[in-house]
């Protein structure tokens, strides 16, 4: 990796630096390491929306695509004062994605201390 990194320290790299390193790294064009990222963010996305909604690069990182489902409004024991009922407010359905380390990334974790 080249330490001429325009993004400063404490910054994440660029999409355009990302693949600027990468295309050093394995000898490809910009463009094409490009080419590659965005197809593998369509097949991120593509596996998401598809069974099982879940999809692990490599043995880095496990994106899991999340429902919950609406919640009604009602009233349900209050569980700091024992006896006592309180109102819940009702709560949309939401979809969210969550992003887990996996061993690959922890290893490193470890290591780095």
């Amino acid at each position: 990796m080249a330490n001429d990194n325009k993004a400063g320290k404490g910054k994440p790299l660029s999409k355009t630096a990302v693949a600027k390193e990468l295309a050093e790294t394995t000898g490809l064009e910009p463009k094409q390491v490009g080419e590659v990222l965005e197809a593998l963010e369509s097949l991120i996305k593509q596996q998401l929306k598809g069974d099982p909604h879940v999809f692990a690069l490599f043995d880095l990182v496990k994106f899991e695509l999340i429902r919950k489902e609406a919640q009604k409004k009602g009233t349900k024991p209050n569980p700091f004062k024992p006896g006592e009922m309180m109102d819940v407010q009702a709560k949309p359905a939401e979809t969210k994605v969550k992003a887990r380390v996996l061993k690959g990334l922890k290893e490193f974790e470890s290591k780095k201390k």
